[in-house]
């Protein structure tokens, strides 16, 4: 009898902690690449998130995924050049992905990071995160998501401003 009682409260406290946890998140499980934007503004992550996706869709990316209380944005596969979806191979430079994570850094304010990625080449044997590249510095697309990062920190500016590439 004592032996069903105790495995009925280890049964109740394990449904309560699941309903109570939720371990699930539209985030990808991988981090962003090297070389990735980042800056913090002073805005909380919802936020953040989301006149970061403003800002993207307004710049006529295809924006896909926009999940405030994750901290994540994500775009379509597009076209460097028109930023229309791509219906064309996801190889080489031309064709772009933009993905944006933003953590909370302290209270009211964020870490925004915004990747810019292509596939260099196709590689069956490996995973597809495993091709993404960060773009070279001199890319479009590229240089303009620097200077997104950089508009919302001068929008939303934290008392010691800070802006930078993460990369080699």
């Amino acid at each position: 009898m004592a032996r069903r009682l105790a495995i009925g409260v280890l049964l109740a406290a394990a449904a309560t902690s699941g309903v109570m946890c939720k371990p699930t998140t539209a985030r990808p499980y991988f981090p962003p690449v090297t070389g990735a934007a980042q800056a913090e503004i002073q805005l909380p992550p919802r936020s953040a998130t989301s006149a970061l996706a403003d800002v993207l869709k307004s710049d006529s990316l295809p924006v896909t995924k926009v999940e405030p209380r994750d901290g994540y944005v994500e775009t379509a596969w597009f076209d460097a050049v028109t930023r229309k979806p791509a219906d064309r191979r996801i190889l080489g430079p031309d064709v772009v992905r933009v993905r944006a994570w933003v953590d909370g850094t302290r209270p009211g304010y964020s870490r925004l990071t915004v990747e810019t990625v292509y596939r260099p080449l196709a590689d069956p044997s490996l995973a597809p995160r495993e091709l993404d590249r960060q773009v070279p510095a001199d890319h479009p697309v590229g240089k303009r998501m620097e200077q997104i990062v950089t508009e919302l920190v001068k929008l939303y500016a934290p008392d010691s401003v800070t802006t930078k590439s993460t990369g080699p």
